[in-house]
């Protein structure tokens, strides 16, 4: 088990990325949430399989079709146990 922040920058927001980012971890079983920061940028905290935490950090690099993503910076953090959901702040 593996939880990230992940920090977007680019035109994330008004392009749907929050959204696009819900279904994504939904689509490989990951917990945590992603959330606007007022600098324009999106903040995600993931949590899950190894493996498909290095696939969801590859797709923020790509983002959805609106968006134009710059730079994406992610660190390793601490596990939060029990943690099962995610969700859009």
């Amino acid at each position: 088990m593996r939880r990230v922040v992940i920090n977007v920058f680019g035109r994330v927001q008004r392009v749907g990325f929050r959204f696009s980012t819900l279904q994504k971890a939904r689509e490989f079983d990951i917990s945590g949430f992603v959330k606007n920061l007022r600098d324009g940028s999106v903040e995600i905290e993931a949590q899950g399989e190894e493996e498909k935490i290095e696939k969801f950090i590859q797709w923020c690099k790509v983002g959805p079709i609106y968006s134009e993503v710059k730079k994406v910076m992610a660190e390793d953090i601490e596990v939060i146990d029990g943690e099962d959901e995610f969700n859009i702040f």
